[in-house]
């Protein structure tokens, strides 16, 4: 690697090391959505201007100077840091978290929002049994607040257990039918193979969404619903109008580069998703944009070893995260590490992300009996996730199953009548 590509990656990596002084995004405690640092297979964070968290984290930080024993205070500025973590894509910022939360509970026991914020950074670190542990104390200790559901059903959902997730999100619904509520709902739809309902949900949340930043969040979710239904062109123009509500918003400039690389334009979406890794350099993207750039016929190692690197950060801050290292190996590098892995990361979290990635890796370390059941339990929810009925069906051709494996590969066209298997980082964003 030339001294220059060196430089540019430790630039990267302190530049993840540093950014709270740059600012992020403050989310309001009752939203606590998942972590752009955790599995991207549910809606991520509501964008909110850099400034205001800035401006809270220094209110805060002024207050509990002159108000150490302010455990509400610390609860707040925990909260914080968690979502500082989670959109700057840099972990660091968990152990500052858990102190703060860890003195608020200290201060005043049991206090809800202590538990709601140590809730949301077991989700950031991808602990998501200790997420629900934590969220349903959260819930005696105040039973009508959304932020503990919130917590409830993304954890639920990452461990597989749909209907418990249903009932979060139903109980959210019922506490503030608002644009947390509807986008979860959304996405539950949606795992359930309902693209209808999950539509309408979105729709109500954008018309639930006042500030140009819930817009924002709604538009790009409903880019990524037609993106997943094989409409790049109507993707696209929900991501020009999320960023023209707030354009800042980096997850809608994601998808309009993945949406230009599955429109067959990779040159240009090599050009988006410089500015888009440059911003945020979560792993998601920086695995899309190496594939990308090599699509484009341009050389990734200087991406590939930002990954690594990130990975370096995420383990030293405590983040579990073997489901990214599955599907990188099992694509780009050795299918036993990937086994390994996917492995781990389904023996912690049995959802079906989980599921279609230890059947990958198990069917490119040539072990695809073992395989097939796994891919099975990927599909098994109704979910017309193209991806996955692909895997399946290569799993069953491998095994001479050739009319199940017709049936699944219908089943990948029919989900996604675009889908290509050559960009395999961009067809998992959902």
């Amino acid at each position: 690697m030339k001294t220059s590509v060196k430089a540019r990656i430790a630039v990267s990596v302190l530049g993840l090391a540093t950014a709270l002084t740059a600012g992020a995004a403050l989310i309001p405690g009752d939203r606590t959505p998942s972590s752009a640092t955790a599995p991207s297979r549910q809606p991520a964070e509501i964008p909110v201007s850099a400034g205001s968290l800035k401006s809270a984290i220094q209110a805060l930080t002024a207050r509990l100077r002159r108000l150490p024993g302010d455990h509400q205070a610390w609860a707040r500025l925990g909260s914080a840091y968690v979502q500082q973590a989670r959109l700057s894509a840099d972990p660091s910022f968990y152990p500052k978290a858990e102190q703060a939360l860890a003195r608020s509970a200290a201060l005043s026991p049991g206090n809800f929002a202590a538990l709601t914020g140590q809730a949301s950074l077991a989700a950031g670190r991808h602990d998501f049994a200790e997420a629900v542990r934590l969220a349903k104390l959260s819930q005696t200790a105040n039973p009508y607040g959304q932020g503990a559901q919130a917590v409830l059903a993304d954890a639920y959902t990452q461990l597989g257990r749909y209907d418990e997730a249903t009932r979060a999100i139903s109980r959210m619904m019922e506490l503030r039918p608002g644009v947390a509520a509807f986008t979860r709902a959304s996405y539950d739809a949606e795992l359930r193979g309902d693209r209808t309902t999950a539509r309408r949900m979105l729709e109500h949340a954008l018309d639930d969404a006042f500030s140009p930043d819930d817009i924002a969040y709604c538009r790009h979710y409903l880019g990524e619903l037609a993106l997943r239904s094989g409409d790049p062109r109507g993707a696209t123009e929900q991501y020009r109008l999320a960023l023209k509500a707030a354009p800042d918003f980096t997850a809608a400039l994601a998808g309009t580069a993945r949406a230009a690389a599955l429109d067959g334009r990779p040159a240009e979406a090599a050009d988006l998703y410089a500015t888009v890794v440059g911003r945020l350099p979560l792993a998601q993207y920086v695995i899309e944009y190496a594939e990308v750039l090599v699509a484009a016929g341009r050389d990734p190692a200087e991406q590939w070893a930002l990954l690594r690197a990130q990975r370096t950060l995420m383990e030293a801050a405590g983040v579990k995260d073997d489901l990214t290292w599955a599907e990188f190996e099992a694509d780009h590098g050795s299918p036993a590490r990937a086994v390994e892995h996917a492995e781990a990361e389904y023996a912690r979290n049995p959802n079906v992300v989980a599921a279609d990635a230890l059947a990958w890796a198990l069917h490119r370390d040539g072990r695809d009996r073992e395989a097939l059941p796994y891919a099975r339990k990927a599909t098994a929810t109704g979910w017309r996730n193209a991806l996955f009925h692909h895997h399946r069906a290569e799993i069953e051709r491998s095994l001479g199953r050739t009319e199940e494996s017709r049936r699944s590969a219908a089943r990948a066209r029919d989900a996604d009548p675009t889908f290509s298997a050559d960009l395999p980082a961009l067809a998992r964003f959902s």
